[in-house]
């Protein structure tokens, strides 16, 4: 048995984890090696999944492991780094016994990173690859906005420092900018070595798509003319929808929402029962947006919302919007404020009031316009940092971080 497969290991395809699963599996098999996604029965319906399973591509594979139940994890399997590391232990020892593996990839290594400097790591002696999307410990220190945790953080910055030293552990991959230069800056500081694996800086991707024509996209999407504010991705209360809608409800003007994506109960509910109140109706479409679809919804809006709450990471919503020259409202929280924070990507939000977010509104579509904003950003330049997250860029980084 040759070892020249890679395991891709995410359970959940929830969100953007599975584009990742994909596009890491894409960069490997351009680096010359088979693998295989390895994720949870659940899983088995989803396009990615079927795609593959229709494909039947002997480079690119899709494995099924469930995790164990969670009784067989003992007391500290109420914790859930420990829980969820022992899970990614039993997925690649269930499915390493069939191939010959030379790298594993974690997309989204949170699940179980904090535990690593107690258990080591669930791969054994095979070298591995982690991607971590949620460290916002050190933001702080960074000029992020984001809540101020001292002794939460100090004790998650000590914890990240021992995990780099984990066993197995090449490369940590972060989408964080500020996580990489807190981390060089601490260790210039403390006048210590970096020691243990690299930590690099991956770029949250979008995939290299050229925008569809706005107005053949609102045909394809049979909108009604107006200028249309697009609510993106998983659709939630962390969305900032609550706030967004009773701000518009108290608008005469016809901004109207455009959300789409897959919706949880409780929002779902929400919308259901209250968009009776806005002057125009919003255009839903709770379900998996597949490519094509997507590409249509950025071509045809005409601003993209990104006043969340709670949220402090990365968003690949910001990315699509920067690609396809739309403006943003944004939060001035986490890393999209950080991104966002000179305005020049569109009014940024220090609050989710009403009075904050119409005037928001107000400067994207002022009285007596279509809002030109389908048109290019004014004050966005071709510099800017979000132009390297790009599909290729992606791959460029994971794959140096293979070699």
């Amino acid at each position: 048995m040759t070892n020249d497969t890679v395991l891709v290991i995410e359970p959940e395809f929830s969100g953007h984890r599975w584009r990742y699963a994909e596009w890491a599996a894409a960069a490997c098999i351009e680096a010359g090696y088979r693998c295989v996604i390895v994720t949870a029965s659940a899983n088995a319906t989803h396009p990615l999944a079927q795609r593959l399973a229709a494909a039947d591509d002997a480079s690119l594979r899709i494995a099924f492991v469930d995790p164990p139940a969670q009784a067989s994890h003992g007391r500290l399997g109420s914790v859930s780094y420990v829980r969820f590391l022992r899970d990614f232990q039993h997925l690649y020892r269930s499915v390493s016994r069939e191939y010959g593996v030379a790298l594993v990839i974690v997309p989204y290594v949170d699940y179980f990173f904090y535990a690593l400097p107690f258990f080591g790591s669930p791969f054994g002696a095979t070298p591995w690859i982690g991607i971590t999307m949620r460290a916002s410990f050190h933001h702080s220190q960074v000029g992020v906005r984001a809540p101020r945790r001292p002794l939460v953080n100090t004790l998650k910055a000590a914890l990240f420092r021992r995990a780099l030293r984990a066993s197995g552990m090449k490369t940590l991959l972060s989408i964080d900018p500020t996580l990489r230069d807190w981390y060089t800056g601490a260790a210039e500081q403390r006048g210590a070595a970096l020691g243990g694996a690299a930590v690099l800086y991956l770029a949250d991707p979008f995939p290299d798509t050229l925008a569809s024509d706005p107005a053949e996209a609102r045909r394809r999407l049979q909108l009604e003319s107006g200028r249309y504010l697009l609510v993106y991705g998983a659709i939630t209360g962390r969305k900032g929808i609550h706030e967004l809608i009773d701000a518009l409800a108290e608008r005469q003007d016809p901004v109207r929402l455009l959300i789409a994506g897959e919706q949880d109960a409780d929002t779902r509910a929400y919308l259901h029962s209250v968009t009776s109140a806005l002057t125009q109706p919003p255009v839903i479409l709770d379900r998996f947006i597949p490519d094509d679809l997507e590409r249509d919804l950025f071509s045809a809006c005409d601003a993209v919302w990104l006043g969340y709450k709670g949220h402090y990471g990365m968003s690949g919503v910001l990315v699509q919007a920067y690609r396809f020259n739309k403006p943003v409202i944004a939060t001035s929280d986490g890393l999209i404020g950080w991104f966002c924070r000179n305005g020049e990507l569109g009014p940024v939000l220090d609050e989710l009031s009403a009075t904050a977010i119409n005037a928001a509104l107000d400067q994207l579509f002022p009285d007596g316009t279509q809002g030109a904003t389908v048109h290019a950003l004014p004050g966005a330049p071709a510099g800017h940092m979000l132009a390297q997250n790009t599909l290729s860029q992606f791959k460029k980084t994971l794959q140096l971080a293979i070699s």
